[in-house]
């Protein structure tokens, strides 16, 4: 089974690619040899491609594309561990971008991102992915997707991307060192072991779609949930689709780790439980079923306000360096750090008071937060203001890192 938008065709192919050989059944056919960049974008990694690049008949969102990405990944895989394919086998590492210079005068490049089911045959085009959302701007200007003319010597460059997926406007602001993308620098991003340089990443007017930020009108709803009980959320639509609930309604403190909540069948049910009906009232779904079909989209996260914690790597996080506490669930599984657009959520929710995520953090008016998740910390802003038509963010913005980690062509048997 594969899911399609139809806002994948956003992305047009620019020039003629390989396109795969056909033979019989039983003739064994050599492996495409497809170019690709694999590349780390803030706590993610996934594999990059030209649209050029792609055989023809994956240039074109459908089938052949789905299948393409499934098998270079590695999925799906019945083990779990994607051995057989460039996959991590989590959430953050299970993942596939296309990218071609965009048609728009005001973009440089179209960007879709694919979230690839480990255990599925299945690609979620339904969301976007804000930590590969910050490698999308070095891999444009390595694959000479932007203008050499917009290139400083020294400096930094705004690169221009559209988001296909949700059809939003994100600027990657690129350094640049001597004529190229400087991707080795001091900036530390928890959840990632090295240093690199610093991208500042800006998602501009997030709120999904043409939906409204509240998608309910209600910038607190109730729950009713059969085995859980009612439980009050903020669902909104900024960056992803997000269900906001509180940590101590369902039994947690906010300072889990991953193995809190991961190794326990239970919880990870309940979860999805409330994922599945927080869509539903969304609007995102028409039916508790259609959950199963919807992966990427919407994730649930729960707060609270700070508590002393220990990272995941035996960091020290002290309740008065943090605003509030984050843990989110991508794919089913909690998220070992935080997902950059559930990141671009939360900013979005601290910044309007009476959101759960703006009670957490202390309530008022709140231009940025810095808020604790499983690897440390992460500080984002966002610009919001309330008009007649409702509560909209003009902006929001966080620091990622990025770095290009092999490139060439992946092998393909296809």
């Amino acid at each position: 089974m594969t899911q399609n938008s139809s806002n994948e065709n956003e992305v047009h192919s620019q020039t003629p690619a390989l396109d795969g050989a056909v033979g019989s059944p039983n003739t064994p056919l050599p492996q495409l040899r497809v170019p690709a960049t694999y590349m780390r974008g803030g706590t993610s990694k996934g594999v990059f491609f030209n649209l050029s690049d792609l055989p023809l008949s994956a240039q074109v969102a459908g089938k052949s594309r789905d299948d393409l990405l499934l098998r270079v990944i590695g999925s799906p895989d019945p083990y779990g561990k994607q051995t057989d394919g460039m996959g991590g086998a989590t959430s953050s590492t299970s993942k596939a971008v296309v990218v071609s210079k965009s048609l728009s005068s005001d973009h440089d490049v179209d960007y879709l991102f694919g979230q690839i089911a480990i255990d599925k045959p299945f690609v979620d085009w339904s969301g976007n992915c804000g930590n590969l959302s910050a490698a999308v701007g070095p891999f444009a200007i390595h694959s000479g997707l932007v203008d050499q003319e917009r290139i400083p010597e020294n400096g930094v460059v705004d690169v221009r991307v559209w988001q296909a997926n949700i059809k939003k406007t994100i600027v990657v602001h690129v350094p640049i060192l001597n004529g190229q993308v400087q991707e080795v620098g001091s900036f530390e991003l928890d959840g990632v072991t090295f240093p690199s340089a610093e991208i500042q990443v800006d998602f501009v007017k997030p709120t999904e779609g043409s939906n409204s930020m509240f998608p309910t009108g209600n910038i607190v709803d109730r729950l009713d949930i059969p085995s859980i009980g009612e439980l009050d959320a903020t669902l909104i639509n900024s960056g992803i689709p997000t269900i906001f609930i509180d940590a101590g309604a369902v039994g947690y403190q906010g300072v889990e780790l991953q193995g809190d909540i991961n190794g326990d069948p239970q919880a990870l049910e309940m979860f999805e439980k409330i994922r599945a009906y927080g869509a539903l009232k969304m609007g995102l779904i028409n039916s508790l079923e259609e959950a199963k079909a919807r992966l990427h989209t919407p994730k649930v996260a729960f707060v609270s306000p700070p508590k002393d914690y220990l990272s995941s790597s035996g960091k020290s996080v002290k309740a008065c360096d943090i605003d509030l506490l984050v843990r989110a669930l991508s794919m089913g599984k909690l998220h070992h750090a935080m997902m950059g657009t559930a990141a671009v959520a939360i900013a979005s929710a601290a910044s309007i008071p009476g959101t759960l995520v703006n009670k957490a953090a202390g309530g008022g008016h709140k231009r940025s937060v810095n808020f604790g998740h499983p690897s440390g910390t992460l500080k984002v802003g966002a610009k919001s203001e309330q008009s007649e038509a409702g509560w909209e963010v003009e902006k929001v913005t966080m620091s990622r890192s990025a770095r290009v980690l092999m490139e060439g062509w992946v092998r393909v048997p296809f």
